[in-house]
Parts: C-alpha cells; sequence; structure tokens
C-alpha cells in the first residue's frame, strides 16, 4: 500500500526559527529572550492567518522543552509538557477550570508546562475573568502561548498581563520565494508567473499559498502549465486584462463585449473580475512612473509590460477608471442583474472622454472666451482673392463719369475696417454676439445700417459727390457725414462720469435683470454681495465669503455684459471676501436658499412641486 500523501502545509510547516518566513522580528527576540533565560510567563501572537501564529508557539515550546527535532510538530501535541488548546471549542468557564487544575502538575520530563490556546479571542467574558488570577500569578512551570487573529476581541486585563508580538503579512516576493524552493524539492516545474500568481491569491498567507500550490500540482501534475493553472484557479489571467485595456485604448465596445461574454461563458466571477482589473488599474497608475514600479507585485516580465501599457493612458484616466470600477463593484452586489451592471461599468471605460480630448476642449473654448473679450477683433473680411483680383482689373477699366450721387455696393458696406476707426456702439455690441453691421467708415465715405444691414437714410440736405476711384471710394462734400447713432457713455469715453453711487441706484433694476435673463444661482449670489468701490472701470464686489466669490468670478464676464446693455457702462467685475470674523450665526448656502424660499412664493411653489434644490 503506496504510503499516505501529507499535504504541503502539513509537510513544509517549520521546526525551527529560521525556516520560519518574514517573522525575523519576533523569531530573533524570542531567541535572544531564551539565551539569557529571559522567558515570559505569557505570550499574545496576533496577525492575519497563514502567516506562522501557531508554527512559532510550537518551534518556541520545542526549543524552550529541548524536543527531538525528529518529532514532528503536530506530535508535539501528543507530549506531556506541551498541550494545544483550541478555545473556538473550549470557551466556557468550565474549560477554564480544568485548565487551572492542570496548571498545578508539574512537567514530569521537561522544564517547562507549555499550553498553547489558539483562537484565544474565542473565549467568552467570563472565561477570561476565570483565567485572570492564573495568568497574573502562574506557576514556575507554566507558560501560556496566546495566538489570535483579532486582538482586539480580547480583554485590556488580559492583553495587560502578556508580551504582545504582531505578525506581519508576508510580502509576494517572500512567499514566492518559499514556494519556489519548494517545487525544486519536490521536483515540479513551473514557472515564476505563476509562481506570483499564486502567492498573489494567496494574500499575504504562506499557508494559503501552499494549498493553492497543492491544487495546481492534483490538476496539471508535475509540470504546471499556465493557461491550465488559471483554468484551475478560477484566476482572471493578465493577458485578458491587458486585452480589455487594450480595447479600452482603441474606444472598441464589440472587443470588450465580447472578451466579457467569453469570460462569463468559462465561469468566471464577476466580483472576481472586478476585484482584478481594479489591481490591474492600479498596477498601471504605479507603471507610469518609475519611482513607484517597486509597488507593484508582479515579475519582472509584467513589470515591464506595464510600462509599455500605462503610456497611453493619463493618470488622470487611470484614477477616474478607478472610480468606475470601484463604484461597480458595489453596485453589483445588489443588483438584479449583474451581468447588465457589469457591461456597463466595462462600457463606461470603454466611452469614457480622454483628459487629451478634454484639455483639447478647453483650450479651443478659452480661445473662444478670449476671442470674445477682445471688442478689436472683428468678422473676417470677404475671400481676399477675389478683392485682389478686383483691385488689378480696376487700373485698366476705363474711368468712369463723376456722378453727383452714387451708393456704395454692398459688399463694400460688409468689409472690415481699420480696428482704430470703429465706433464704441458697434464694439458694445459685439460683446452680445451681434453682428458688426451698424457702422462701417473709410477715409472718404460713411454707411450707416440698421441692425438687420440695410441702408439708413442720410441726413437731409447732404449730398454725396464724387468720381469712383480704383478702391470704389466716394468723395464727400468738405462737411463730414453726421453719425446718427449716438455712441454709449463709459467711464474712459463717455462724456457723463459714471460713480459708484450711479452703480448703487441701477443695482436693484440690475438684479431683476439678472433674475430674467440668468439663472437663478446667479441672482441668488449677486444678491450676497455689497458694492464698495469703482475706480478705472472696475467695479468692486464685497463677498461675505470665498465660495460666492469663486461663482461670480466664474460668471463675471455674463455679469459686465449683461450690465454694460442695460446701463452703457463697460465695467469689469472684480470680488473681495470679507475680511471680518464669521459669527456662528453665519448663513450656509443651504440655510439662505431656504430663506429665499420664504421671501418668494414663487420659488417656494417650484421646490414644493418638483422637489428643486440648490445646485452649485
Amino acid at each position: 500500500m503506496a504510503e499516505q500523501y501529507k499535504a504541503l502545509t502539513r509537510k513544509y510547516r517549520p521546526r525551527n526559527f529560521e525556516d520560519i518566513v518574514s517573522q525575523e522580528h519576533v523569531s530573533n527576540t524570542l531567541k535572544n529572550a531564551i539565551e539569557q533565560n529571559r522567558i515570559n510567563h505569557a505570550y499574545l501572537f496576533c496577525g492575519p492567518r497563514g502567516v506562522g501564529k501557531t508554527t512559532m508557539a510550537r518551534v518556541l515550546a520545542r526549543t524552550i522543552n529541548e524536543v527531538d527535532a525528529t518529532v514532528d510538530g503536530e506530535a508535539l501535541n501528543n507530549t506531556l509538557n506541551i498541550i494545544e488548546i483550541d478555545a473556538a471549542s473550549n470557551n466556557k468557564v468550565e474549560d477554564v477550570h480544568a485548565l487551572r487544575e492542570r496548571v498545578r502538575i508539574k512537567p514530569q520530563n521537561g522544564r517547562y508546562k507549555v499550553y498553547i490556546i489558539d483562537e484565544v479571542h474565542m473565549l467568552t467574558k467570563q472565561a477570561f475573568n476565570a483565567l485572570l488570577k492564573t495568568l497574573e500569578e502562574p506557576p514556575e512551570h507554566a507558560i501560556f502561548i496566546f495566538a489570535t487573529t483579532e486582538p482586539h476581541k480580547i480583554l485590556p486585563t488580559i492583553l495587560s498581563r502578556c508580551q504582545r508580538f504582531d505578525f506581519r503579512r508576508i510580502k509576494v516576493e517572500e512567499i514566492v520565494a518559499r514556494l519556489r524552493g519548494i517545487c525544486e524539492t519536490e521536483d515540479i516545474k513551473i514557472d515564476n508567473e505563476s509562481l506570483h500568481v499564486i502567492a498573489k491569491k494567496a494574500d499575504g498567507s504562506l499557508r494559503d499559498a501552499l494549498g493553492i500550490m497543492d491544487q495546481a500540482i492534483a490538476f496539471c501534475g508535475t509540470d504546471i502549465n499556465r493557461q491550465e493553472m488559471f483554468s484551475a484557479l478560477n484566476v482572471v489571467s493578465t493577458e485578458h486584462l491587458f486585452d480589455l485595456m487594450d480595447a479600452v485604448d482603441r474606444k472598441d465596445a464589440n472587443a470588450g463585449l465580447t472578451l466579457i461574454d467569453n469570460l462569463l461563458q468559462e465561469g468566471y466571477d464577476i466580483q472576481e473580475f472586478l476585484s482584478t482589473l481594479t489591481e490591474h488599474l492600479r498596477n498601471l497608475y504605479l507603471a507610469r512612473d518609475m519611482k513607484n514600479v517597486y509597488l507593484i507585485e508582479a515579475s519582472d516580465d509584467t513589470k515591464e509590460r506595464y510600462q509599455q501599457a500605462s503610456a497611453v493612458f493619463e493618470a488622470d484616466d487611470l484614477m477616474r477608471m478607478l472610480h468606475i470600477i470601484n463604484d461597480a463593484q458595489f453596485k453589483i452586489r445588489e443588483a438584479r442583474q449583474p451581468r447588465i451592471q457589469f457591461e456597463i461599468a466595462i462600457l463606461k471605460l470603454i466611452h469614457l472622454e480622454r483628459l487629451g480630448g478634454l484639455r483639447q476642449l478647453m483650450e479651443e473654448l478659452q480661445s473662444l472666451k478670449e476671442g470674445g473679450a477682445a471688442p478689436s477683433s472683428t468678422p473676417e473680411p470677404p475671400e481676399q482673392p477675389a478683392q485682389s483680383e478686383q483691385k488689378a482689373e480696376s487700373p485698366a477699366s476705363k474711368p468712369q463719369p463723376a456722378q453727383k450721387s452714387v451708393a456704395p455696393p454692398p459688399q463694400q458696406t460688409r468689409q472690415t475696417p481699420p480696428a482704430d476707426d470703429q465706433g464704441t456702439a458697434n464694439e458694445e455690441d459685439n460683446l452680445f454676439g451681434k453682428p458688426s453691421l451698424g457702422r462701417t467708415k473709410n477715409k472718404l465715405s460713411t454707411v450707416d445700417l440698421d441692425s438687420s444691414g440695410n441702408n439708413q437714410a442720410s441726413p437731409a440736405g447732404e449730398e454725396y459727390t464724387g468720381e469712383i476711384s480704383g478702391n470704389l471710394a466716394l468723395a464727400p462734400k468738405e462737411q463730414p457725414v453726421a453719425d446718427n447713432t449716438p455712441p454709449k457713455a463709459s467711464p474712459a469715453q463717455g462724456d457723463k462720469p459714471f460713480y459708484l453711487h450711479d452703480a448703487k441706484q441701477v443695482w436693484d433694476k440690475y438684479l431683476q435683470e439678472v433674475n430674467d435673463k440668468m439663472e437663478k444661482v446667479s441672482y441668488f449670489t449677486l444678491q450676497r454681495v455689497k458694492l464698495i468701490d469703482l475706480k478705472d472701470g472696475k467695479l468692486v464686489l464685497e463677498c461675505q465669503d470665498q465660495f460666492v466669490c469663486e461663482i461670480i468670478e466664474e460668471k463675471k464676464r455674463d455679469f459686465s455684459r449683461l450690465f454694460n446693455k442695460l446701463t452703457g457702462q463697460k465695467l469689469r467685475f472684480e470680488t473681495r471676501v470679507t475680511q471680518t470674523i464669521e459669527t456662528e450665526d453665519a448663513l450656509d448656502p443651504y440655510t439662505m436658499f431656504k430663506q429665499l424660499q420664504k421671501k418668494d412664493p414663487t420659488l417656494r411653489t417650484i421646490v414644493e412641486l418638483f422637489g428643486a434644490e440648490l445646485e452649485y
């Protein structure tokens, strides 16, 4: 009969301090205590699962009682001096009473009697209290070693009587090194990438890693193939993740949906895939900076691939994708159709507008905004080639006889005049997007048009005489043509100066215009400001907080245009925060909104009917 198989977790359990992985801070302390004969009567080993707490307790018990190394760790419990107790099944007061009776008996062959209590946090409060006296004043030959994954559940009175050691989570590289050594001993062929997959799936637990290795060997044999191992462990391979991100980069929705369908047909769990995809996006984010590559838990080849794949994404894009997948994990847990929610999340990644496109759009909007702010910018003139041909042919044409009154051609009235000859009214109309057809001038003629582009009647008694020259200009009489459209007054150009008290007089009317023609938020915001100064074309508004200033700064161009349209004054709005100490009764925006509902019955009706809320 063949020898009974022993699992790797049992076969390769450490028997000395040197074999324990990643817990050198505990091993060195205990070895020094043994050498100096400073062994404490109670120890508490804390840490996550599978990091060696019980193993460390057995090694300590073996060392202080000088048990032969050939004795298996599980066989230590058969000796009379090392007793292991499962607190989950022995958590009553009666069990602690029985323990107290056994503690008084001295060891038969050894120096100490060691009690290893695993999962000690499972003891009841009454059991802890019953153990307290024995733990505080134990016999000289008794040593207690407690192991737990949840130290916060242990009573503080117990904690204060123990030496506590916190075990660390084992790193992926350390698990990989341990697995590689075991594979060499067992003559198992496995690639480095597969070892990293097993170590990552173990989540810092060496015991879990050995269990996963056992499963892979049972499925693949001694020659472990990567794809077969992925299928056996139901692990999403990095190839699938890179293929998905390639589809996201190409914005190929068909490829993304096909990949999802194949994964679900193969039996992959949606939550498992989303968890793996979250880690994949995190690794792509880290790979963008060479300084953070060491944080990626993967093989060297995979790290290089992460660096290449991360080059096509912006850091902000990856962060937005992480938020989308993270939100999808919570939504899918309670969704009635998890697959639909899963596909929606992947489609969001594929159709997500990239930061580069958004940046280009913002630059275009900024250029349009700056173009609208410059009054000197004018519409483009008619096509220059046709105009140049007309000028080239004019000298060769026969001179026309002088005419008493000639109306200029329609196309000439639309030519762009020099910037310094444009009228003030024309500039102000341009602020509101109107075509600049109000008045066009050149050195020899003036033609007035109304807002629809039709010629206005010339003043009575005024005649135009002259010849049509090569540039089609008309020579007027010595008397200049009167301008029927008076320019609107402004602080810099108007005849009548505009002061702060003038602005305050029209402010209520201006607020009403804002209420009628702009958003309600703009109206509510301007109600909270105070006019404090007007100088050099700048109207200074005092705000209660920085939040109001930000809203006004964002829409100050629209405010200025509407003020110009109402009063004819081109003023620039500037804001200042009130330099006073805020009192406790200062109103926040939502409280102000509630008070406005009480004052305005229309607003109150809207809120009651539609459930409206203030949006910023």
